[in-house]
């Protein structure tokens, strides 16, 4: 709109009207001038400015009125190079403003003369964009994130600068638009249009004005608390002389917020925020029972590209490949994220990142035991074009998953579970069944693993109800379908603790994994006929643990799953699980649950003893004890074997076997001598180093006693010494140490290290074979990046000794 004299004159001091018949003097003391259009005035081609300009005249005019300020234009003085007049006036009214012209007369009889030119505005436009990356990351707790993106929280305010070519004018204005996903709408909550305002609205998202100064405009935009998390593009529209400009500013992450109250993923505790989301390395409970063992895991979720990548798992998903505008949408949603997670990080149904493998044989792949962390896994499945990694078990998929969780922003930790149930027909109790010479046989589905590992993800349940908040256990392990497709969970810790399997997700499987009852048959070869030996209701779901909040210790959860052991509310809530089975639902072999037999109650106990030290390499020596708890003298038939097995029950082969007869005089005890030699076992011996016996104990006319003990063998040590002082950016010399404890020598071995901020990547180090009793040291560097207690994890292996692990803590300085 082109500025216009306005009708009327007034005094510029007392705002009342002028009179057209002033007196001269008072005219050369308030000079107002008036405003015509000149394209080609003597004026304008004097001062040298272009056509197009407006002119304001020189006194000589005789006309005078206020100017009126309108939306677009800039008003300057420009004097003639003799004027000796002195003009005020803001360079750049608001709009509506009225500007009174003025200017000092230096000679009363001869006035000089210059002109008032408006300019018409360029229209509004963004040059530069400041993202405030390291201030905007400090606040929203994304510092240690190795990516340069600006990474922030929903549901609190983040700030921006705009740099523009002019100041933002009153009557001009900015609308934001971000969006997420390849169908974003408004509908969907995946598209937001919003107007820069100077007040904060609450709900929605919202961009208000801080500050205005010097062409830059300080903004800050906050999402909704709700949001859905992933990659956002953000944009602009502005509104400025009429017409309508749109522009991209950029990208940005949004991520869960667990610092912010209003989020699902809320976690209140400080020390507990800081070891499930801010931790970036762990450790995973593996072994058994008797011998309960730990491995570093790292799970380097600030490391680079890991961000991106465990975004992408959620676009290479199924549910986005069928649907990807509602799987955007519902990504808001932490119990739906954990859930596609769960059965993205393995790859039976969807390519997913990690392949499975328990066979105990890993050609064309990795011996899970290998794996020191996830990022190496998360950067090969990328690299591969998406392919699945080989090969993984479940403390490998639980450590994978834990640092996609983490890097999302929901607090998870890794949970193990020992003597852990794989109940397939969900009756709550698992069948193991043995032949009469004591040989365990892989019959049925059913199955108990000496450990499984699983995770926990804390959140909120919306659709349960708030007691079923809290921890929510979520597996990758592809154990059974659910739906159709392998994933477990969200399951409330709560939930499983009372019963409560009709609830969503999983539950009933994963209440059998922590409190199935443990039934065991033998089976007689020749006929097929199977009978029911014992009913165990107290072993499945065995010290349940987890890291400690801020040490390495362990910590063990059993009660978070179940009341103890042998209680009356422990067996109340199992049948109440029982109950709330379907009532047409098949309880197989194992839905009587009374073992009325035709024999009466063994007359004798049986253990086993480790004698001796458990060491790859040695002999194994147990004794089998046997007692008789009668006062008559018993004759025992006792067949024995033992098997080298993977970690989850599956028979690799059979090492050892004998048989005897054994006579007990009343209540005696007895011990007869195991021992399996290291030539017996040592070329079926997998990673895991566990071997099984089972004694199978017979008393005629009575029941068998089945005996059985999983034992695991040691490896040799492998030791890490940190030879300097570790600072950031400063090179730090690591020694490892080895010595071969066999008698015969040991080839292709190989160290593999790595550890989130104090190296890129990992290193792979080539370690000269080693002559019987040798001993190795090999040196390397690291250069950590970051201060604060690292973790450094090493996986030595060779041709007798496929995973030997070792963790150190390194203090890193500034």
């Amino acid at each position: 709109m082109v500025p216009t004299a306005e009708d009327g004159n007034k005094d510029e001091k007392s705002n009342e009207p002028v009179s057209a018949h002033t007196e001269p003097e008072e005219r050369r003391r308030k000079v107002i001038m008036s405003v015509y259009q000149a394209r080609a005035a003597t004026p304008a081609a004097c001062l040298g400015i272009s056509e197009g300009w407006l002119l304001v005249s020189s006194v000589a005019s005789g006309r005078w009125g206020p100017l009126a300020y309108s939306e677009g234009w800039n008003l300057t003085w420009h004097a003639h190079p003799q004027s000796n007049i002195n003009a005020e006036c803001r360079d750049e009214a608001p709009v509506g403003e009225v500007c009174w012209m003025k200017g000092q007369m230096h000679d009363v009889h001869h006035v000089n003369w210059g002109i008032w030119v408006w300019k018409k505005l360029n229209a509004l436009e963004i040059q530069n964009v400041n993202w405030q990356i390291n201030p905007n990351r400090g606040a929203h707790h994304t510092s240690m994130f190795s990516s340069r993106e600006l990474l922030v929280r929903r549901g609190q305010p983040f700030e921006i600068l705009l740099y523009c070519n002019r100041s933002l004018q009153s009557g001009e204005s900015m609308d934001f638009i971000v969006s997420t996903g390849p169908h974003p709408s408004e509908s969907a909550r995946t598209k937001a249009i919003f107007p820069l305002s100077n007040e904060t609205s609450r709900g929605g998202w919202n961009a208000v004005l801080k500050d205005n100064n010097n062409n830059v405009l300080a903004i800050t935009i906050t999402s909704p608390v709700s949001a859905p998390i992933g990659w956002y593009t953000l944009s602009l529209q502005i509104s400025s002389n009429g017409r309508a400009t749109s522009l991209k500013l950029g990208m940005f992450i949004l991520l869960f917020n667990p610092w912010m109250q209003a989020d699902d993923v809320f976690m209140s505790n400080h020390a507990e925020r800081q070891e499930y989301v801010e931790e970036d390395s762990g450790i995973i409970y593996v072994g058994s029972t008797n011998r309960i063992g730990m491995v570093g895991w790292n799970f380097g979720q600030y490391e680079e590209d890991i961000l991106s990548i465990s975004l992408s798992i959620l676009d290479k998903s199924l549910n986005f490949r069928r649907d990807p505008a509602t799987d955007v949408a519902r990504r808001n949603d932490p119990k739906y994220v954990g859930r596609v997670l769960s059965a993205m990080v393995n790859s039976n149904d969807d390519n997913g990142v990690l392949a499975g493998n328990w066979s105990g044989s890993y050609t064309g792949g990795r011996d899970p035991r290998n794996w020191n962390g996830s990022v190496e896994i998360l950067k090969e499945w990328k690299k591969s074009g998406f392919r699945p990694v080989r090969y993984g078990q479940c403390w490998v998929f639980a450590g994978t998953l834990n640092t996609v969780l983490r890097a999302l922003g929901i607090p998870s930790r890794v949970i193990t579970n020992f003597n852990s149930a794989h109940d397939t027909d969900r009756n709550l109790s698992v069948d193991v069944y043995y032949d009469a010479m004591g040989n365990p046989l892989d019959k049925g589905s059913d199955s108990v693993w000496n450990f499984h590992v699983w995770n926990e993800g804390w959140f909120v349940r919306t659709d349960l109800g708030p007691s079923y908040n809290g921890w929510q256990v979520l597996d990758a392990t592809p154990q059974e379908r659910s739906q159709g497709v392998f994933q477990c969970g969200p399951a409330s810790v709560n939930a499983v603790r009372e019963g409560d399997v009709d609830l969503n997700y999983d539950m009933i499987f994963i209440f059998g994994e922590v409190n199935a009852d443990r039934s065991t048959w033998i089976l007689d070869v020749r006929t097929g006929n199977q009978k029911q030996n014992t009913l165990d209701t107290v072993s499945i779901g065995k010290y349940i643990s987890t890291k400690a909040v801020g040490s390495n210790s362990r910590m063990d959860v059993t009660d978070k799953y179940k009341y103890p052991e042998g209680s009356s509310e422990e067996r109340r809530v199992h049948q109440k699980a029982l109950s709330k089975l379907k009532p047409n639902a098949s309880f197989g072999a194992t839905s009587a649950r009374d073992l009325a037999g035709e024999e009466g109650e063994p007359s004798i106990s049986g253990r086993f003893k480790v004698m001796g030290v458990l060491a790859v390499g040695k002999e194994v020596s147990l004794a089998l004890l046997l007692k008789n708890l009668t006062r008559d003298r018993k004759t025992v038939s006792v067949n024995m074997t033992a098997w080298t097995i993977v970690y989850n029950g599956t028979l690799v082969h059979e090492v050892w076997k004998d048989s005897a007869t054994i006579s007990l005089d009343p209540e005696e005890e007895v011990q007869h001598p195991v021992k399996i030699a290291y030539a017996q076992y040592d070329k079926y011996l997998k990673s895991d180093n566990m071997i099984r016996t089972t004694a199978v104990c017979k008393v005629s006319n009575e029941a068998e006693v089945v005996v059985e003990r999983v034992v695991i063998l040691d490896n040799p040590t492998l030791t890490l010494e940190v030879l300097d002082q570790a600072q950031v950016q400063k090179p730090v010399n690591v020694q490892m140490l080895f010595s071969n404890p066999l008698d015969e020598p040991v080839k292709d071995c190989v160290l593999m290290v790595e550890g989130s901020g104090l190296l890129r990547g990992n290193l792979k180090i080539e370690v000269p074979a080693l002559r019987p009793k040798e001993k190795s040291r090999v040196r390397f560097e690291i250069l950590p990046t970051r201060s604060g207690t690292k973790q450094l994890l090493a996986d030595f292996s060779c041709n007798k000794f496929p995973a030997i692990k070792a963790m150190l803590s390194i203090d890193v300085a500034e």
